[in-house]
């Protein structure tokens, strides 16, 4: 199993090191949106920075590359379709990323819809989805539409179940409360949100989640389940003929949801 670090950013953020199974002081990092937590974690655990992968544009994704590669000298890998610092590489869906020094190897995902040229990373056995697919979430359609996201979701919803979920926020708590406002009777999600609770009290991350699990709570993977269907009409008020129109009402619900 593939070793991942959190690393706390900003209010909510998750700053990712995927560590080498051969050397697990050789670490990549994944959409380090602030420098300083990352180089106090390397220099404080005595780690060897190999490689900066990043999933999309968004400062809070992005805001830390400049300095990390200025000061290790890594390569960056990003999007091509985006604007990202430093970048050294350029990818898009369907190609691989090898990190041949920490004996690590990606597959891209082209996963458009939060930003138009958002791509995820999937490898030994976890899914760096970014702002794409959170817990029992997904992002804002901030450049996308509904159809490019729900097809996004849709290409994630097919990888394993036991796929692991590394994800860019702590948002969990949050989207259960309007996983069970669109599906109150879930006993999965209801399963799911005492256990974030209580690991939020402790201060621990909700993440990783795995893909099975989202499957069964994530309104925005269910938009085949009758439950999430006939909710997201009742909300719309009229019947909805397709997957993405029953996304598209469910991802307006959450926008105006507190």
């Amino acid at each position: 199993m593939l070793e991942v670090t959190p690393l706390k950013a900003f209010t909510d953020n998750y700053i990712w090191l995927a560590h080498s199974p051969r050397q697990p002081r050789d670490v990549a990092v994944v959409d380090p949106g602030d420098a300083a937590p990352v180089i106090e974690a390397l220099e404080q655990q005595h780690l060897n920075l190999k490689g900066i992968l990043v999933t999309h544009h968004h400062a809070d994704h992005v805001g830390g590359v400049a300095a990390l590669r200025q000061r290790y000298g890594t390569p960056v890998i990003g999007p091509g379709a985006e604007t990202i610092p430093e970048r050294s590489r350029s990818v898009a869906g369907g190609e691989r990323v090898e990190l041949p020094e920490l004996g690590l190897e990606f597959e891209v995902m082209d996963v458009p819809g939060h930003t138009r040229g958002h791509i995820a990373f999937y490898g030994h056995g976890a899914l760096f989805s970014g702002d794409t697919l959170f817990s029992a979430g997904c992002g804002r359609l901030f450049e996308g539409t509904a159809a490019q996201m729900q097809h996004s979701l849709a290409s994630l919803r097919d990888l394993p179940g036991e796929t692991r979920v590394y994800c860019g926020h702590e948002y969990t708590l949050n989207n259960l409360r309007f996983a069970l406002t669109v599906e109150p009777e879930n006993g999965a999600a209801r399963e799911y949100m005492e256990t974030a609770k209580d690991l939020r009290l402790g201060n621990k991350p909700t993440l990783p989640s795995t893909l099975s699990l989202e499957i069964a709570v994530n309104p925005f993977l269910r938009w085949d389940e009758p439950t999430v269907q006939k909710s997201a009409e009742r909300r719309a008020g009229r019947s909805l003929d397709n997957p993405v129109e029953v996304f598209a009402t469910i991802r307006h619900w959450k926008d105006g949801f507190s």
